[in-house]
Parts: structure tokens; C-alpha cells; sequence
């Protein structure tokens, strides 16, 4: 039983016999990921954990050192080091023997019905305090095997539990489980306990933990394998693989990884670029793994065995090296292939299908009413005109434009003319090109065509009044255009697609269909057709971004699978006005022309022996079972995958990942960037929770949540994330519950004791929140193609938002305001009324006005005054000449720079000004109660009551 830790037989009823040494060894072996070690060994080595308010200090250990006895249940102690009161052993320690049999988990039963209502108060509980100094009555002598004791603090105790105005039980009384022996939790806990008929919830919801230090790469890791890839790339969900299908089936949880293949370097190292020249790219003969740094080497170096599939390979002539006498090669830390987890090989000819294209950007553009009214029109032209001499792939660089309403416009860039010739084409059913060339030209020699067009665009169609979009045949023609060089295709829509093939009804929301089968049909594409074009656009290597302007429903459920299946992205602005919207529209857009891109692009992710991915989450077209088509992919997007077990027991115990992403680059160079890791093969639950990683836990919930909703009800999907985290804290409860007697507490892993908020904010999430009256369809859509691409850090940001108090900081000195500022949870309780707020979702700015706030201050900040400007929807916020607003501006400018990928909106309410208070900043407050959805404490009270049912 993970964690467990007791005296020897004589001192404990029912004792077991020693352990085995190791999981996979009879006979002693030297130190390995498998191997009893001392606390400062083993590759999970304890560490002394992050100071932060949910963390606690942790007694050294090695994996059999004795615990000292336990006290009575609530035994008075010193004040709590932290809300939970945890130790953790060092991990890896061998299995328990068979004689202590391991509780079998009640989860094959049926869950109670999972519903958002308040539950009941708990029943009141004691609060187990966790182990104190060892009680030198009971003296305990120490198998040969362990390590020496060494001298420890006392862990520290929990929050003493009390029952209404009754005082805590005096410290004496019998110890916790009957026995005398000590118990050193494994777990952190949560105290739940109210007198029954209170209206006090008995939860001390200052001591609930909450992420407010944002994503916490599992960077400790590259402690213990030093030549993985850095987290960033790619983060297990556990970083502990189960050795037999009866582990994964008690684990409940997602198992699989998020890759975030053109992820900026950490630390702003640059990516070791190798070319291998005439030997040719190094690569296993059968599985096609590349030369990495847990290869190893044989027969005086003259063979590599291949760390994926075991096979001995033959080391080319010009690559070869002696070995020295432990059999690593003499060049290894000169070889960044041998030495990092993340490389780039230049890749010969025969990794390309045809020569390289060059980059290529064809704009399509809706000229019709809503676009001319709004200024869209003006803002694309003048943002495309400031990134000209930025585009990726100087001198090679191809562009194209197309304008459309109810006919198509096509533009002559020949070189040679001063001006753009425009040509219209009226017939919608048989679209044709009426130019062969010059539709697609190269910048560098039509550069003054061009940016006589970007000049004369919003002045062209001024008084344009037409209010259809023939966008259907629109996209046929930019395929016909595009089709032999690929490229990146922009499609700005202002309008809801009305004539010819593509035609959308305005189906809009149904308050009917929510609740019933048909609800998810909303959210799937209509017509088969954009879906289709998609495929066809994929394979002519076309990624399609679409740029969604409408005032009213423009069915982004259809539109966007473009962007779905071609590795694209999805923005929305809903209503937009330039006034208002200029300035995201205008660095979003940027941010997509200027950032680096990876063109042509496939990936694959290679096992080891035993496992393979199944299921893959994000914005691609799936070629083959494991090969992702990327027309274009960049620094913006991650992918989610599960990962499943080809055999019923692993035989290893060590597994390999690599994941190779093939693509050419915006100089014309094919390269092969390429990430390598390993994980350990476990035997233990335990430990699979001890090496969970939350982050990417949440990031692959939420992808697979938002495709369950294309397929089920909104309440079922939210039913589905409720019933895995009850299942996996249920288990895991079960690992601990009967021996420490504690049933009044939620039993969690302290790796994974935010996941119950984020679940929550997830199913309070813009794509999941409520139904038909809590978001419009567009826009749920529009976040569920955006939760598909977030890396991990952006997504856990936007279901958990940034909120900070700033009136307090901005009579500092500028360079201190940023360090502080401090997160705040997520609750109305932290909202004073005096207070100035801002909430960052990563693309929104909520500025909040408490309705106490000097009016001097509201007005610095504004640039106006409130009496005198009611309609606070309509304020732009610029810079205006004061302390005061300056200050306010910076803090603004650093947290769009600590996430350049998207503009966030600034928008500013009032307290107590509905309906947009509720919309804009109560809705985000997700640890409070909203219509029809828990608060994180009932949250609480209802998860841990089903883990106990």
C-alpha cells in the first residue's frame, strides 16, 4: 500500500513481511531508477518542496525509514505550518508485501447522480493533526536493510477541528487506527466538518488550495533525467507509466501528454541545429527512432542500440567514435544529439516530396456592408502594410489578395503595372481564375502594386452596400489559386455566408434543443462542405486562419472546422468596431504574419516497447494512425494525445517518447526538430499520483471535454468531468483511508491538489459554462476551438483567470509595481468596494471600479469622469498625463508582454452595474456560486462526499 509505513512484525498485529528489495530484480543491482536509495539519490529524490500557502514541510527520509507513533486524534499541537499537514516519503519504494492486502476500489459500482446543487452540511469529523515526534515509550528497532534514521523535525500539524463553540478534544485519548505505531501521511488533506443544522459550511475557505502561482512546470523532473527535453515541450500527464492495464484501469484520469513541438526555448537558449552531412541522418533501421542521448553504443562503438526498440544498428563510417571504459563515446558532450533532449537535424533530399515552397500569404477579404461600416476594412489594410517587411521569407516570400461580397474580386499584381488591376467574376456555380499568374505574386517584385492596393482597399468599396458574402465560392477560388504552392490562406468574415455552395442558415440558437439529443448539433458544422474544403486545402499544404467580425450569428461552428483541419486558428470579435477592436485586431494579426512558422509540416510521436498514443486533441488532419498533418504550425499551438498499453504487463522498465515534427522552414530549409524523454514504468498507484502533473491533466480535460460536447449535452460533459475526479480521488483515497482512520477529511495527492478547482472552472468555462442563456453560440465555439491550441500555462490562465488589486500599487515607483502585484482567488469576497481590480484571462482585460473608489482616481485612470460619461462600455483606455495613469498603462503593457500570443481586450465595469457586471466579471469568479453551478467549497463538500459513498 503506497506510503505505507509500520514497525516491524513485532510491534504491529498483522505484519508483513519484509518487501523485496525492487519491483523487477531478485539480486542486488547498482543504483537505478528502481533501486532502495538513500532520500538524496533515486531519480525522484525528495526535495524540499516550494514555499508557497499550500505547501508543508517534508521530514527526510529514506523509502523504509520508520515513522514515529501517532497521538490522539486531536491532539493539541503548534500552530499548522499550512492548511494541510503532509509528509511525503521518497518514491520508488518497493511494493508492499501480499500478506497487507491492498483495499480493492468500490468504483466499479454505480457513482450517486452527479448534479450542480449545494449538497447538505458534512456531519462533523475530527481532524487528524498527521504524526508527531516519535514517543520513545515504544522504542523500534530497524530492519538491517534501512537507511540510519536521521534526526527530523516534527511534520507539521493540521488545523485543529472543533465542533460549533466547543473547544477541540484535549490531547489525550486513544491514538488514530488503535494501534500504537506512527503513520506519516503520504497525502496532503482537507478538514470538512460542520455541526449539523449550521449554516457554517466547516471549511476553512482561506485554507482551500488555489493555483495562484499560475502553471508549475514539473521543470524537477530534468533532475532526475537530465537529458530529457525541457517540460515545455512535452509534460506527461503523469510522469510515472503503470506497468499492467489493472494500473491504468484504477487510475481514472487522463493518460497521455500535451506537445508543444515549436514551444520558445527556455531560458532563451537557442535549439542546437546538427547536420549530418554525407552520413546522413542517424536513425534506427527498423522503427525509425532518431539518434538521442539514452542510445547506446556497442562493439567498441561501432553499433548504437536503438533505446525504442531495442535493435543493434550499424554506426556509419564518419560518425564514428571510440568509447571509453564505462561505453560512453569520447564526443559525447560535443555532440548535442547525444547530450540534449531537443535537437534539429537538416534533412537531405530524400525527406522532401518537391522543393520547398516559399512562404505564402493569400488574404481573402469580405468587402461587403458590416465590414465598410466597422472600419474592418481600414485596420486590415494599414496592419498587412506594417508587417510587409516583416513576413517570414525574405527574399521568397509569395502574397495574394481576393475581395468578395456577392461576387468575387480578383487583384492583377503583375510587377509591371503601377497600379492593381481588379477583375470581377459575378458567376458563382463555375468558379474560374480569369488570370493564370500574377493572383499570387512574389512581395519583394510587386511590392509597389501591392502596397498600392493595401492604400486604395478601404476606399474602394466605401460605398459599398451590398450585405450578401458569397464566401463558398470565395474559398474554391483561393484553393484554385493556392493549390501548387500552399501557403497560409487569412479569411476575414463579417458576414454570415448566403449565396452559392457553403450557403449557412441563420440556425442560430435553439433554447429548445438545449437539454435534449440535439443540443451538441449547434455546435457542429451544418453543411459538410467547410469540412470538405478542408481536407482538400490540407492536402495541398493550405492552413486556413479565420478572422470572424460579425455583429450577429456567423455560425463559427462551421467556419472554423477550416482552421480545425488544416492546423489553423480561430479569432473572434464579436460586434467588432475599429474604435474598440482596432488595436487587438491589429497585434493579433501581426502576431500571425510576423511569428515564426513551420511549413509543410507532419509529426509523429514514437514509443517505447509497450505503449502507444491512440487519440490525439487539436487543430491537424490525422493522415495515418499516428502521422499529424500540419499544413502550418508555429509557436502558438500545443497538441493533446492519450496514450494507451499494447500489452497487459510491461516488461521494461524504462519508457522512451520522441517526437519528431518534419517541416520546412521559412528560408527553405527542410529540418526535423525532435524531442526525446523518458519515464520510469511503476508498479505502484501511489507513485503514478506522487508524479502526476496538473497542468497537463487540465490541458487534456478540457480538449477532451470541448470534442464531447460536439457529440453530447453540455450538463452530460460536465457530469463526465465530475465522475473522473471523484473516480481518481476515490482510488486514491482508498490507498490510505483504512489505515489512518480519517474519514472526516478529502483525501488528495499533493500533486494534484489544485485539480478539483480546475475541473470546476473548466465546467464554468466560457465553452462549457451553463446553456442557452449563459453564452452566445458563436462564442462558445470560438473558445472551444481556442482551448484545442492553448499550451498549457495559457490555457490553465484563461478557466482560471488572473485577478489583481491594483489601486494599491499604483502610487509605487514603476519598477516595483510588477513584483507587487499579487493574484487574488477568484471571489466576490476579495473584491472591496473601495478596491480598483483587473482581471486577465489572457484575452481580456476586465477592469472592475469598486462603487467606493475616489472619483479623482477613477477619472485619472479613465482620462474621464463617471458622472459625466455613463456608458462605461464605450471608454478606450489610453494613457493620459499622470502618475496614476501611466502607472496603470505599464502594469497593462508587462502582462501583454508576458504573453505576446494574443491582445487582450480591456474592457471596464462598475460594481452594480448590470447586466455587464454579471457577464463580464462575476461569470469569471468561478469559486463563487452562479446560477446553477456549485462554489468551490460545496464543490468540495460534494466531491468528497461521493469519494466516501
Amino acid at each position: 500500500m503506497g506510503g505505507y509505513r509500520g514497525p516491524p512484525p513485532s510491534q504491529v498485529p498483522f505484519a508483513a513481511a519484509p518487501p523485496p528489495q525492487r519491483p523487477f530484480t531478485s539480486a542486488p543491482l547498482p543504483q537505478g531508477p528502481f533501486t532502495s536509495a538513500p532520500p538524496s539519490q533515486g531519480p525522484f529524490a525528495s526535495t524540499p518542496p516550494p514555499q508557497g500557502p499550500f505547501t508543508s514541510a517534508r521530514p527526510s527520509q529514506g523509502p523504509f525509514t520508520l515513522a514515529p507513533p501517532s497521538q490522539a486524534p486531536f491532539a493539541a499541537g503548534p500552530p499548522p505550518q499550512g492548511p494541510f499537514a503532509a509528509s511525503a516519503p521518497a518514491p520508488f519504494r518497493p511494493p508492499p508485501s501480499s500478506s497487507l492486502g491492498q483495499p480493492q476500489s468500490p468504483t466499479g459500482g454505480s457513482l450517486p447522480a452527479l448534479n450542480y446543487v449545494r449538497p447538505p452540511p458534512l456531519q462533523s469529523q475530527g481532524f487528524y493533526p498527521g504524526a508527531q515526534p516519535v514517543n520513545h515509550q515504544f522504542p523500534m528497532s530497524r530492519p538491517a536493510f534501512q537507511q540510519p534514521v536521521h534526526t527530523m523535525p516534527p511534520p507539521p500539524m493540521g488545523l485543529t477541528a472543533s465542533f460549533g463553540n466547543q473547544a477541540a478534544y484535549p490531547s489525550a485519548g486513544p491514538p488514530v487506527g488503535g494501534t500504537l505505531q506512527s503513520l506519516v501521511e503520504d497525502f496532503q488533506s482537507l478538514a470538512l466538518s460542520s455541526a449539523p443544522g449550521s449554516l457554517d459550511p466547516g471549511v476553512d475557505v482561506k485554507a482551500l488550495p488555489r493555483p495562484l502561482d499560475g502553471d508549475e512546470e514539473p521543470v524537477k523532473l530534468l533532475e532526475a533525467y537530465p537529458l530529457n527535453c525541457h517540460p515545455r515541450y512535452f509534460r506527461l500527464t503523469t510522469h510515472a507509466i503503470p506497468a499492467s492495464q489493472s494500473l491504468v484501469s484504477r487510475w481514472h484520469l487522463p493518460l497521455g501528454a500535451v506537445v508543444h513541438p515549436l514551444a520558445e526555448s527556455p531560458n532563451g537558449e537557442e535549439v542546437p541545429v546538427i547536420n549530418f552531412g554525407s552520413a546522413g541522418v542517424i536513425r534506427c533501421r527498423r522503427c525509425r527512432t532518431y539518434i538521442n542521448p539514452y542510445a547506446t553504443f556497442a562493439d567498441a562503438g561501432r553499433k548504437w542500440r536503438c533505446n525504442l526498440c531495442t535493435l543493434l544498428n550499424d554506426v556509419p563510417g564518419e560518425y564514428f567514435c571510440a568509447l571509453d571504459a564505462s561505453g560512453r563515446r569520447y564526443d559525447t558532450d560535443q555532440r548535442p544529439e547525444l547530450s540534449k533532449g531537443t535537437v534539429e537535424f537538416v534533412a537531405p533530399t530524400e525527406y522532401m516530396v518537391r522543393p520547398p515552397m516559399p512562404p505564402s500569404y493569400f488574404f481573402l477579404i469580405d468587402v461587403s456592408v458590416s465590414a465598410v461600416r466597422s472600419g474592418l476594412l481600414e485596420v486590415v489594410a494599414k496592419t498587412i502594410k506594417s508587417c510587409l517587411d516583416e513576413l517570414p521569407g525574405f527574399p521568397r516570400t509569395q502574397i495574394g489578395f481576393l475581395t468578395f461580397d456577392s461576387t468575387l474580386h480578383f487583384h492583377n499584381f503583375k510587377s509591371s503595372l503601377s497600379q492593381p488591376q481588379m477583375m470581377v467574376v459575378a458567376d458563382l456555380d463555375d468558379v474560374f481564375l480569369p488570370l493564370p499568374d500574377d493572383l499570387l505574386v512574389n512581395l519583394v517584385d510587386s511590392r509597389h502594386v501591392v502596397e498600392s492596393f493595401l492604400d486604395s482597399l478601404p476606399n474602394m468599396f466605401h460605398d459599398n452596400v451590398n450585405v450578401e458574402s458569397a464566401l463558398g465560392p470565395a474559398l474554391k477560388a483561393a484553393f484554385m489559386v493556392m493549390s501548387q504552392i500552399g501557403g497560409k490562406l487569412l479569411v476575414f468574415q463579417s458576414t454570415l455566408p448566403s449565396l452559392s455552395i457553403g450557403r449557412l442558415r441563420l440556425r442560430g440558437d435553439d433554447v429548445r434543443a438545449y437539454g435534449t439529443d440535439k443540443e451538441h448539433t449547434l455546435r457542429v458544422p451544418e453543411d459538410p462542405f467547410y469540412k470538405q474544403m478542408a481536407a482538400e486545402f490540407t492536402k495541398n499544404q493550405i492552413a486556413v486562419d479565420i478572422f470572424s467580425f460579425s455583429e450577429k450569428y456567423s455560425d463559427i461552428a462551421s467556419l472554423g472546422s477550416l482552421a480545425k483541419y488544416t492546423g489553423g486558428q480561430v479569432y473572434h470579435y464579436p460586434s467588432f468596431q475599429a474604435a474598440t477592436h482596432g488595436d487587438k485586431l491589429k497585434h493579433e494579426l501581426s502576431r500571425d504574419l510576423t511569428r515564426e512558422t513551420a511549413w509543410e509540416s507532419v509529426m509523429r510521436i514514437r514509443c517505447g516497447k509497450g505503449v502507444r498514443f491512440t487519440t490525439y486533441h487539436g487543430h491537424f488532419m490525422l493522415r495515418s494512425t499516428d502521422l499529424l498533418a500540419l499544413p502550418a504550425v508555429d509557436s502558438d499551438k500545443a497538441f493533446g494525445m492519450q496514450l494507451s498499453l499494447e500489452e497487459t504487463l510491461m516488461t521494461t522498465q524504462t519508457v522512451y517518447f520522441q517526437v519528431a515534427l518534419l517541416y520546412t522552414s521559412s528560408s527553405g530549409e527542410r529540418r526535423i526538430r525532435v524531442h526525446t524523454a523518458a519515464a520510469p514504468v511503476v508498479t505502484d498507484l501511489s507513485e503514478m499520483y506522487r508524479q502526476a502533473d496538473t497542468g497537463a491533466i487540465v490541458s487534456l480535460l478540457g480538449r477532451i471535454a470541448v470534442e464531447n460536447s460536439l457529440s453530447d449535452k453540455l450538463d452530460s460533459v460536465r457530469q463526465q468531468l465530475q465522475l473522473k475526479l471523484v473516480r481518481s480521488l476515490k482510488e486514491y483515497r482508498n490507498l490510505y483511508v483504512v489505515q489512518h482512520r480519517i474519514g472526516g477529511r478529502l483525501i488528495f495527492p499533493e500533486s494534484l491538489r489544485f485539480l478539483p478547482l480546475y475541473i470546476l472552472a473548466i465546467c464554468k468555462s466560457l465553452a462549457l459554462r451553463g446553456g442557452y442563456a449563459d453564452v452566445s453560440l458563436d462564442e462558445r465555439c470560438a473558445a472551444g476551438f481556442s482551448m484545442m491550441i492553448l499550451p498549457v500555462k495559457r490555457l490553465l490562465n484563461f478557466v482560471y483567470p488572473s485577478l489583481y488589486r491594483v489601486d494599491e500599487v499604483l502610487t509605487m515607483e514603476p519598477n516595483k509595481i510588477d513584483t507587487s502585484l499579487k493574484r487574488l482567488p477568484l471571489t466576490m469576497q476579495c473584491l472591496h468596494t473601495g478596491g480598483l481590480y483587473l482581471l486577465d484571462d489572457g484575452f481580456n482585460f476586465i477592469v472592475w471600479l469598486g462603487r467606493m473608489l475616489p472619483p479623482e482616481l477613477v477619472s485619472n485612470i479613465l482620462g474621464v469622469s463617471l458622472a459625466n460619461f455613463p456608458d462605461l462600455s464605450k471608454i478606450q483606455l489610453r494613457e493620459c498625463d499622470n502618475e496614476f495613469s501611466r502607472n496603470f498603462m505599464k502594469i497593462l503593457k508587462n502582462l501583454r508582454e508576458k504573453d505576446p500570443s494574443y491582445q487582450q481586450l480591456c474592457r471596464v465595469v462598475r460594481q452594480g452595474e448590470q447586466p455587464r457586471e454579471g457577464f463580464l466579471m462575476l461569470s469569471n469568479l468561478v469559486e463563487d456560486q452562479m446560477a446553477a453551478t456549485s462554489s468551490y467549497v460545496d464543490w468540495i463538500q460534494q466531491i468528497h462526499r461521493q469519494t466516501q459513498s
